[in-house]
Parts: structure tokens; sequence; C-alpha cells
């Protein structure tokens, strides 16, 4: 797309590779990489690490959160990665109407290598046993104007030259 996208969000369930790829671009594309988990409160956290998914009302301040980091960062001059779930269309719509140029990269791939991979890692708060309420919640960005699809069971390489390709390298 074009080369006045000031902000890429990298999104999908967790365990999608959203950290792998957004850290890539961060480096690749010149950008401050920022990943949303960073912006849950700590009741949020142990709320997942307890297994129980977060509510719509409990996402709410984590996205406005999000979105007055990146209108700040922008309007200061950077370009922004962000590794962010994206699950429901209010929380994109949210990230959008901070009227900032912005792409979303949704890392899109089935329930089985994405639970294979979650499996693999460590010191991760969010279980594997809520990756099925993560594709409960997830409300398909696909068909989505400013959303473009990269699959997961691409390797990160052509995953990172994909995404490159969607958000401009100038």
């Amino acid at each position: 797309m074009s080369g006045t996208t000031r902000v890429a969000v990298v999104m999908g369930v967790s365990g999608s590779g959203k950290t792998t790829l957004t850290r890539a671009l961060a480096h690749s594309w010149n950008a401050t990489f920022l990943d949303a988990d960073d912006f849950h409160s700590d009741e949020a956290k142990a709320h997942m690490a307890s297994g129980q998914p977060l509510t719509d009302a409990m996402r709410q301040p984590w996205v406005e959160r999000i979105a007055a980091d990146l209108q700040r960062r922008v309007a200061g001059g950077e370009r922004v990665t962000l590794a962010f779930s994206g699950l429901r269309r209010r929380h994109r719509d949210m990230l959008r109407a901070t009227g900032l140029p912005l792409r979303f990269v949704f890392l899109h791939g089935e329930m089985a290598l994405i639970a294979a991979r979650m499996g693999e890692r460590s010191g991760h708060y969010m279980p594997v046993s809520l990756l099925q309420s993560q594709f409960d919640t997830l409300e398909d960005p696909r068909g989505e104007p400013d959303v473009d699809v990269v699959p997961v069971e691409l390797a990160p390489a052509a995953q990172l030259q994909r995404a490159l390709g969607l958000v401009g390298r100038d």
C-alpha cells in the first residue's frame, strides 16, 4: 500500500506470531515496536493467567491506552509497529478513530498449528487453554479495507517481506 502508513498493526489470536513479526517489521521499517500486552493492567494479566478470558469491558480501557499512546508517538514523528490481538471490530475501530494512517496485518492460521506453537513457548501469561476463547472472540477482519492477511504458516522471513510490501518501504 502507500508509503504514508505511520502505524502497522500486526493482529491475530494469541500465539499467531504477532510479536515476532512486529519486532522484525519495526527493525526493517525503522519504527518503534510496541506490544499491546504491555498496556494490560496487572489485574487483567492475572485474570488471563488464571485461565479466564477478558471481557469486553476489561478490554475497553486497554484499547484506550493504546490509542492514546499511538497518537502521542505519531504526533512526535515516530512510525510505529504494534502487536495487537484486535479480536473485536470495535477495538480495531477505536484505533481507526485516532485518525492515524494505519494498516492492519492479520496473521491468520489454523487453531491446531497455533496451539502447537503456543505449547512450545514459555514465560507467557496466556495459557493454551484460552486459545479457543480467542478464536471465539475473533470477529474476522478479512474484507475490511485496511486489513491485509498474512498466513501464519509462512516462514518468518516471508511474512516480513509480505508485511513490508503492505506498509511501504520508505
